[in-house]
């Protein structure tokens, strides 16, 4: 008779044999710590990355009103980083500095959105031995994508595009770029497709990076029609920090996200385009299932690190805004889940991190070494080791327009043009509705926030003044302001309105 131990074993192997699903990830993990990655060589990095998405927009982590079950089976197999944020930007098109920051593991202070003469951390894996793949947006410039990826299919170049339609094009062998064409399918899908594609191939000698970069949920926000709210009972609420308008002048209230809605912003509006963000969401995650179902059915699955994030937030009625050009929670704010050999399965920090500390962690993760001079954190440290921290503090500067600073209770955005301050206490108001700075009871918070950000300045080099002597007016009404679609809104988004 087989002995009982081989008879357990052998149960266990056909389990794990008939389940090929990313749960076994997990089992690694749990039983094994660090070692996944050392029987196994170097693990390979799947890299998920959204466009727009606020961090209140996943179901496990608290939203009701939209469905994400494959990104909440993530959170469910590795670690939630409910505390992760952009470092602003020096642009209106947040986007960009938040990639290049991303990749760099650099904060936007000298750093060119261009990338030029910065390694990028794909770049530091290709010529560490990993075999490098990408998909979907790259907003950084053509010379940065061909140091950083040997392989690109289905690559967009730019910022935005009509989701049914978007411009795709495809990197050669001989390091050309095949004509921009149309995509044939929902922006989506084509990338998912394409992740997919690289999945199933066998496995080969090398280690693999592959990167997709949705374009969801970024505006235009057309969801497939199947994935649209049709019923007005069925909308989601409005945020609980809805606004008609934002109360005073920030300096980004007329620009090209602002515009997709009029002032004041209509209710019954917002809950529609809500609605279609959500419906974006939905529809992305859905295809965030299917590559993670090719992940799991290849010869990769238990030694692959996932990572889910997105590049920031975004307003969408909150404060009266649209857009991601202000350091308000919700637009600054964005999903990290990371999963894979030698992380624990469902842990939670709200620990302060940025995008940029990603640098620093996968090069931990992968085994590789840290080069010099980043600004990104490792963030191992916060499941390995009970209570820790890589920050104390986050410090969010957004153009010359802005300046926040936030601890575990407090936040203080300071607006130097038109100098004015604005201070929340989050532990009590964690949508920053009420402002309490001008409390004489609060002084001494102020004052030592003031001081937390000038240090935060010094350390990355910033110096922008906090007041200037000729401030601008504080008010503005934008009741009635013209508005203009821009070219990328599809006709019914444009019809509906504008």
């Amino acid at each position: 008779m087989i002995p009982r131990t081989l008879r357990v074993l052998a149960g266990l192997v056909v389990a794990l044999w008939v389940l090929r699903r990313p749960v076994v990830v997990v089992v690694a993990a749990a039983d094994g710590a660090g070692s996944a990655v050392a029987g196994a060589g170097r693990p390979n990095v799947l890299f998920l990355f959204a466009d727009d998405q606020r961090a209140d927009t996943i179901g496990a982590w608290g939203n009701l009103h939209l469905r994400t079950p494959h990104i909440d089976g993530l959170a469910a197999r590795g670690v939630s980083f409910r505390g992760n944020y952009c470092f602003g930007g020096n642009s209106g098109a947040v986007c960009i500095p938040s990639r290049a920051m991303l990749m760099s593991g650099r904060t936007w202070f000298g750093l060119p959105h261009n990338l030029d003469r910065t390694l990028t951390w794909p770049e530091h894996l290709r010529r560490q031995g990993y075999e490098t793949f990408a998909t979907g947006k790259w907003h950084n410039g053509e010379a940065s994508f061909v140091r950083s990826f040997e392989r690109g299919r289905s690559v967009h170049f730019g910022g935005m595009d009509d989701h049914t339609r978007i411009a795709i094009q495809t990197l050669g062998p001989d390091g050309t770029w095949s004509p921009r064409r149309p995509s044939p399918k929902f922006s989506s899908e084509q990338f998912a497709d394409e992740a997919i594609d690289f999945l199933r191939r066998p496995a080969g000698q090398r280690p693999f990076l592959a990167y997709v970069a949705f374009t969801a949920p970024h505006d235009p926000r057309n969801p497939p029609e199947a994935w649209r709210v049709t019923d007005p009972a069925k909308r989601p609420p409005l945020p609980r920090n809805y606004l008609p308008q934002h109360p005073f002048d920030n300096g980004e209230l007329v620009l090209r996200d602002e515009n997709l809605l009029p002032w004041p912003r209509p209710p019954e509006w917002v809950r529609d385009q809500l609605g279609e963000y959500y419906g974006l969401i939905e529809h992305l995650d859905a295809q965030i299932g299917r590559v993670l179902d090719a992940l799991a059915r290849s010869a990769h699955a238990t030694n692959t690190i996932i990572v889910y994030a997105a590049d920031h937030g975004l307003a969408l009625g909150s404060h009266g805004l649209l857009g991601k050009q202000n350091v308000y929670e919700h637009s600054m704010r964005c999903p990290l889940i990371v999963a894979g050999p030698g992380l624990p399965a469902g842990r939670s920090t709200e620990a302060f991190t940025y995008l940029f500390d990603l640098f620093p962690t996968l090069c931990g993760l992968t085994g590789v070494p840290v080069p010099e001079g980043l600004a990104g954190q490792d963030l191992r440290p916060l499941w390995t080791t009970p209570g820790a921290r890589v920050r104390d503090s986050v410090f969010l500067p957004y153009q010359g327009l802005m300046r926040a600073v936030r601890d575990e209770r407090w936040k203080l955005i300071c607006y130097p043009p038109v100098n004015h301050r604005q201070l929340f206490d989050l532990a009590n108001d964690p949508d920053e509705r009420v402002d309490v700075s001008g409390d004489p009871g609060n002084a001494a918070i102020v004052s030592g926030l003031l001081a937390r950000m000038a240090e935060w300045q010094a350390r990355v080099g910033d110096t922008q003044p906090l007041t200037v002597p000729n401030p601008r007016p504080l008010m503005r009404d934008l009741t009635g302001h013209p508005r203009k679609p821009d070219a990328w809104q599809p006709r019914w988004i444009v019809e509906k309105y504008f």
